[in-house]
């Protein structure tokens, strides 16, 4: 090589040098690329030169610079195949004019057996004479090993901006414990780092509130074999398509206690996805996973602290002496607010598991027929099987009426191993209650089933301190407070004794057992008869009671009238009674043992004028 020779090759390496040394740190491939065209255009005296990478995928070549903004995207006349064998025949660089209407070189920039790209400079003809042919491989292999060093650096470059970008990513991902927030950011980094890639969050857990982000469910099938692996072994795995012309990377979304989905990440135009992308990809999903973890870790810890204080809150509240009313009133009302469920039910069953009874208190469905079919099926499961419920699409089948509620979760009410009812929660989405959900309402309904029953156990004491155990009317005395009550806060009441017509006659003829159910069934008659709020008690041997609080003398007669028709229509043996009528009103001077007096003369009147009528008496003492 002769001293020209020499000066061009060394001016091209020191131009080459100033380059890379003068953007102080500042770099820009792009801007590289042009500095290295501009410079071979100055030493060789070029009027276009256009630098082609190649794309091993599709055999062809791209345009990566050039030092005219009208440059032509149209690849070289020759192939990529061509031009590596025409690099091995050590063929002449220069493409001869065409027309008279210039020169070309083509430069192929070779690393090894690797081939780069190529160079295509253009100018007029016999611009290029003054280059031999062993100057433009001595070009040809400086530009090749130029590039291959900016290529180097760019990556280099790349590397530190995607750690920075991974460790900035990290600060974020550990400074929230809201899972929306993670995802976002893992969807922000890879869309930022990979703008032509696809990507997908594949989650194990539910996803159905993260808005509009890439996220599907993690489901076992033939098309996600490769994700399923990542998940279960932890491991990253690879899917390539040449048919589809790319390449699947699945990484693991992978924190210390497990792994909590799998990060898809598709590169198009690629037959093996790029090796240099596998492991910054791995750390960003590694980091992804372990902040997942932290915050699925941080809001189960909120979600356990705020189930503790409804159970903590619930069992205060049952423990503090509630009427049963009232406390399974409280029950439906914290189960529809904490579980944002449409009805929530408390059903009593039977001891021999036959009848079953709605607890008032329960929401107002299933105090009607619509309740009765889901009532009857979640009582015969309970009963069969002992176990709680979580069923997420209800149907009942041939049954009527359809089934508007879907998501049904019934836990059993269970104390000292008898199964006393069942709590029955239910919502018209369906899966609309979550596992979770399912698991506190059974710890809540565990721990609220001995209030349930003391509340119950106290109830029936207290009714048979007051209850007549042969009747089940109220007792005397009962009845005495209850009438007091009723004439210091009422305005008007009607009070009427009963009496059974030749009950000693019963006794003789069919005996005392028979007497007894007489007047049980008396008894039942006037149960049947009278409000909930009214008062049936057993006044002594055969004769019974009835106070009916603010109700006037028109509508008491009416229905000691309907007392009598009863009994004499549905009593066997057949019986009859009497009945004596007396009333009290607000504003006229009157007393309980008055009210007595007269209801007592008006039953004898009654007793002595037939029987089997109601005679009543007013305050005058008159007779009507």
């Amino acid at each position: 090589m002769d001293t020209l020779e020499r000066q061009i090759i060394f001016k091209l390496k020191s131009r080459f040098f100033d380059i890379i040394d003068t953007e102080n740190g500042f770099f820009h491939y792009e801007k590289l690329l042009d500095e290295m065209l501009s410079a071979i255009k100055t030493l060789t005296g070029a009027e276009e030169i256009i630098l082609y990478g190649c794309n091993e995928w599709k055999q062809d070549f791209f345009v990566k610079a050039s030092t005219s903004d009208q440059a032509s995207a149209v690849p070289p006349v020759i192939s990529l195949n061509g031009l590596k064998a025409w690099v091995r025949e050590s063929r002449e660089l220069r493409i001869a004019g065409i027309e008279n209407q210039g020169e070309e070189l083509i430069l192929p920039l070779m690393k090894g057996d690797l081939l780069l790209g190529c160079m295509i400079l253009k100018g007029g003809l016999d611009s290029f004479r003054f280059l031999p042919e062993n100057i433009l491989h001595e070009l040809s292999g400086e530009c090749a090993q130029f590039l291959d060093k900016a290529h180097g650096l760019a990556k280099i470059v790349s590397e530190e901006k995607r750690y920075k970008q991974l460790y900035r990513v990290t600060e974020k991902f550990h400074s929230s414990m809201d899972m929306d927030r993670v995802l976002g950011e893992i969807i922000y980094t890879l869309q930022e780092v990979y703008p032509t890639f696809t990507y997908y969050l594949l989650l194990s857990q539910d996803n159905n509130s993260h808005g509009d982000l890439p996220i599907r469910d993690l489901e076992y099938d033939s098309e996600n074999i490769a994700a399923m692996q990542a998940y279960v072994t932890g491991s990253v795995q690879f899917e390539d398509s040449i048919q589809e012309k790319r390449s699947v990377l699945y990484a693991p979304l992978k924190g210390k206690q497990g792994v909590y989905g799998v990060l898809q990440v598709i590169a198009p135009n690629t037959l093996m996805f790029p090796k240099n992308e596998v492991e910054f990809i791995t750390l960003l999903a590694n980091t992804a996973g372990s902040a997942l973890e932290n915050a699925q870790l941080y809001q189960q810890s909120k979600r356990l602290i705020t189930d503790l204080q409804l159970i903590n809150e619930t069992s205060h509240r049952l423990n503090s002496n509630l009427r049963l009313t009232e406390t399974m009133t409280f029950m439906s009302e914290q189960i529809v607010r904490s579980f944002d469920a449409e009805e929530a039910g408390f059903i009593l069953i039977s001891p021999e598991g036959v009848n079953s009874n709605v607890i008032n208190g329960s929401t107002s469905f299933f105090h009607t027929k619509n309740a009765d079919p889901y009532i009857r099926y979640i009582k015969e499961k309970i009963i069969k099987e002992r176990e709680s419920l979580f069923i997420g699409d209800f149907s009942l089948q041939n049954q009527e009426p359809i089934s508007y509620f879907k998501s049904i979760m019934a836990v059993p009410m269970t104390q000292s191993g008898a199964l006393k009812g069942f709590a029955l929660v239910m919502h018209r989405s369906p899966y609309h209650f979550s596992f979770e959900t399912f698991k506190l309402l059974q710890s809540l309904i565990h721990h609220s089933t001995l209030a349930f029953t003391n509340s119950m156990l106290r109830e029936e004491l207290e009714k048979m301190v007051v209850t007549d155990h042969l009747t089940k009317l109220y007792s005397r005395s009962y009845l005495d407070d209850r009438i007091h009550q009723s004439m210091n806060e009422d305005h008007e009441g009607t009070f009427m004794l009963i009496d059974i017509d030749d009950f000693k006659a019963i006794n003789d003829t069919y005996g005392h057992q028979v007497g007894d159910d007489v007047i049980i069934q008396v008894a039942n008659v006037i149960n049947g008869n009278i409000r909930g709020t009214d008062v049936g008690a057993r006044w002594g041997g055969e004769e019974l009671a009835v106070y009916l609080p603010a109700v006037s003398l028109a509508a008491g007669t009416i229905i000691a009238e309907r007392l009598v028709k009863k009994v004499f229509e549905s009593s066997n043996p057949r019986v009859t009674i009497s009945c004596g009528v007396s009333y009290w009103s607000r504003g006229r001077k009157d007393s309980y043992p008055a009210l007595f007096k007269r209801a007592d003369r008006a039953l004898y009147t009654a007793k002595h004028s037939g029987k089997n009528k109601a005679v009543i008496e007013s305050a005058k003492n008159s007779f009507i």
